[in-house]
């Protein structure tokens, strides 16, 4: 795929460029993904079939906010990231 990825452990949590450059993508919990979804539909949108029902989400990138993009890439990296890892971000 062509598109940028970032990645934790070599575990990809998030992408841009998918579908296309209007959009990035984050994988999420599926409970996650629902509150975000619920909040706002406009910009968080679950991928279609079984990769959006295990919580991969695209974010309609020019109309995110900042606040709401740092959430969600938070939660994608934690979704993804070795516990060791964790621990150290929910302790600080």
């Amino acid at each position: 795929m062509d598109h940028p990825d970032f990645r934790v452990a070599g575990k990809i949590f998030a992408t841009l460029g998918y579908p296309d450059a209007q959009w990035g993508m984050v994988k999420l919990r599926p409970d996650d993904q629902a509150k975000l979804f619920e909040a706002e539909p406009e910009v968080f949108v679950p991928v279609k079939g079984a990769w959006g029902r295990r919580g991969a989400t695209t974010v309609r990138l020019k109309t995110v906010k900042k606040s709401a993009l740092q959430r969600a890439l938070l939660a994608a990296w934690l979704n993804v990231a070795p516990k060791r890892l964790t621990r150290q971000v929910k302790g600080a």
